[in-house]
């Protein structure tokens, strides 16, 4: 019996000291910050090291990346494969139809979430539940490929036209949602006063609503210039003329298919400088970079509009 007591009594004994180091451990923040950092730390260099990669090779005359297929930095200097590049008219040209559809359709679709949204934020008005039904179940369901081609070609007669890259898919269920929460977000009392003043929905919208929403706006502008800008889905499927693509559909055709449409082959001069490994790598480059260029001047946004567009609703 007293052996029986003095075992149990070191049991109980041991267990408060054991939950006093697991809470020391936890109250520890040096250990959370290892692992944070060192997960960051790893995708990082997940994401860098390719990109690295392909920018070496893309600045590599063609003997050397024969020899070092994987390199983090140009073993020799060339830049023989831009000119290419922008020697190319049909590049050129695939540039400026994924800029144009970057730009109206990032326009236009803000132009739609923005008074979709605005309209199923007011809660009073008649029909607003249902409404919002038809959102959420475009959300979770789609018509399919065929149905949609369908459409497109029968009734809107939109293939191998640029509005096709651009109207089909005008504004998102998920976005239009988010925005909506982001003005509910705002105090109603704003409205009030601007209504007792004598403003009119649409001047509260533009003169009170969106400069207040400049994260929400940001932040869904740029998933909309992300999509339209990488986007080659609505090329290899509704354009049937090659002129006409957009450089993601450019990018996939030299990079999946290995084939230059339009491209014409390289100058005897450039064969010993660039083959097509070192195309492939600068039109990458190429097709990234613009939207890189956009994203940090919107990231201070970018937070602030998830968070707050999340949190309600």
């Amino acid at each position: 019996m007293a052996e029986l007591t003095k075992n149990t009594r070191n049991v109980v004994d041991s267990e408060p000291r054991k939950s006093v180091g697991v809470s020391k451990l936890m109250r520890n923040p040096l250990w959370a910050e290892i692992i944070i950092y060192g997960t960051v730390l790893l995708l990082a260099v997940i994401t860098i090291v390719p990109i690295l990669n392909v920018l070496a090779q893309s600045l590599s005359p063609a003997h050397v990346i024969a020899r070092v297929p994987f390199m983090l930095w140009p073993h020799e200097f060339s830049s023989e494969a831009y000119r290419y590049i922008f020697n190319t008219p049909i590049l050129l040209h695939s540039f400026n139809v994924s800029v144009g559809v970057t730009v109206v359709g990032t326009a236009l679709s803000l132009l739609v979430t923005v008074l979709a949204a605005y309209g199923l934020s007011k809660t009073k008005i008649p029909g607003n539940k249902l409404l919002m039904k038809f959102f959420v179940f475009a959300m979770l369901f789609h018509a399919g490929i065929i149905p949609t081609y369908i459409i497109i070609n029968k009734l809107l007669h939109l293939i191998n036209t640029y509005p096709v890259l651009v109207l089909p898919y005008l504004a998102s269920s998920y976005n239009i949602i988010l925005m909506r929460n982001f003005f509910w977000s705002i105090p109603a009392e704003l409205e009030e006063s601007a209504t007792i003043d004598g403003a009119s929905d649409l001047q509260i919208l533009g003169s009170l609503i969106l400069p207040l929403s400049k994260p929400a706006i940001a932040t869904i502008g740029l998933f909309y210039a992300v999509g339209h800008w990488n986007d080659f889905y609505r090329g290899m499927i509704y354009l049937n003329d090659s002129t006409m693509w957009p450089l993601p559909m450019m990018l996939r055709s030299i990079v999946v298919d290995n084939q230059m449409v339009g491209m014409g082959s390289v100058p005897e001069t450039q064969q010993r400088m660039i083959n097509p490994d070192n195309i492939k790598a600068a039109t990458i480059i190429f097709a990234t970079v613009p939207i890189l260029v956009v994203y940090p001047f919107i990231q201070k946004y970018f937070t602030q509009g998830i968070m707050v567009g999340a949190i309600k609703g």
